[in-house]
């Protein structure tokens, strides 16, 4: 974490890069394809990269046609749009940085009891990271996504910030918090100004064949949605590190459980017959027991993260009024810090949050939508 920031320190470390140069990760879909397509009609001297960082063949699952990310079809649609443009396009092997930062993060968390948000790791430790290095080897100044999300820059802060897209429905801020001052000094995000809509009829109007392409709705490398099979198949051995434990309703032992990775805060299906809707309220990975509760019993005021990300300002008050996520589709909601260092900050929703879940993210904006800090959601 940076919490000061010497902006003439990065420039000149990348004095000698081409500032006219930009690597774009170009992923097969629609918004990263008008992404390259905008920078190279601003003047930009764009290089297409593909990441492949996984396979059906490693992680399991594959639908009866292989479309998403870095499938076949992934890379041969994004190759055809950098040869409509006459753009460089190279597919670059990272699946062993994903697998051993993405994926066993990912099945790290699960072990113990939380619910990962392998979107977030990616980000900072792949298409960050890696790309970067990829980008001076490249001697490219910058990378650019087809995130919908802004950076800018603060003199008075002598920071770069990170801000909510124009197309708020679309925003991805929320899964862009682990990036650092480095990082976001050296990124573009060209959709920022642009809605779906808008991105769409950009791709028709430029004859991209991934125009009408669908948006991809699951996590890449469990492309069926099911982590309890992904689970299984990547580590065969799971059910003999798995414990079964006690499931507890209201102080009362009501059942059994098959292991603590298969559950998560929030859970409402598959945990037998009440008579009336239940939930996961708790997952208790040293006792091995998952508690259940009523959906009002899942509401809590006070949030805890760790792995604390400053953004857009180099720390945070005690008493100072924010707006937090703790979930991709959540709505931002006023909140005051308890408590806040470099390494943990502590929070207070003004309502209750319905299943704050361990392993997601807590996400803090101001009431501009600049991202002010996010971290890993740990137990109160």
């Amino acid at each position: 974490m940076l919490l000061e920031v010497d902006k003439q320190s990065f420039e000149k470390e990348r004095d000698h890069l081409n500032d006219k140069r930009v690597i774009v990760a170009m992923s097969g879909g629609v918004d990263s394809s008008v992404a390259a397509a905008l920078l190279y009609k601003q003047g930009y001297e764009v290089i297409g990269i593909t990441m492949k960082t996984w396979g059906f063949m490693e992680v399991g699952g594959a639908p009866k046609h292989e479309s998403g990310c870095c499938s076949l079809d992934a890379i041969f649609d994004a190759k055809n749009v950098a040869n409509s443009f006459n753009i460089p396009h190279y597919t670059v092997d990272f699946t062993k940085a994903f697998e051993e930062t993405v994926i066993e993060n990912f099945v790290d968390e699960y072990l113990n009891g939380r619910t990962p948000n392998p979107c977030v790791v990616c980000n900072r430790k792949i298409k960050w990271e890696e790309l970067l290095k990829k980008a001076d080897s490249l001697d490219a100044k910058y990378v650019a996504t087809g995130h919908y999300a802004v950076v800018e820059h603060s003199p008075t802060l002598n920071r770069y910030s990170l801000k909510y897209s124009f197309d708020q429905k679309k925003d991805q801020t929320y899964a862009l918090w682990g990036l650092t001052q480095e990082s976001l000094s050296r990124t573009l995000f060209p959709l920022g100004g642009y809605t779906k809509d808008e991105v769409r009829k950009l791709a028709e109007k430029f004859g991209l064949k991934t125009a009408k392409k669908p948006d991809s709705q699951e996590i890449c490398f469990v492309a069926d949605d099911n982590y309890e099979r992904f689970l299984r198949e990547r580590i065969p051995e799971l059910m003999d590190k798995v414990e079964e434990g006690d499931i507890v309703y209201h102080g009362e032992k009501v059942g059994r459980h098959r292991g603590i990775p298969f559950y998560t805060v929030g859970q409402r299906k598959g945990l037998g017959s009440f008579g009336k809707p239940v939930y996961v309220k708790n997952i208790d990975q040293d006792s091995k027991v998952v508690e259940l509760g009523d959906k009002e019993e899942l509401l809590e005021s006070v949030c805890v993260a760790d792995e604390i990300n400053y953004v857009s300002k180099p720390s945070l008050k005690k008493g100072e009024i924010v707006f937090g996520k703790i979930r991709y589709s959540d709505r931002a909601a006023a909140s005051e810090i308890i408590y806040a260092d470099e390494n943990q900050i502590k929070i207070k929703f003004a309502e209750p949050k319905n299943a704050i879940t361990p392993g997601q993210s807590l996400v803090l904006y101001d009431e501009q939508g600049y991202v002010l800090a996010g971290g890993i959601i740990r137990k109160n």
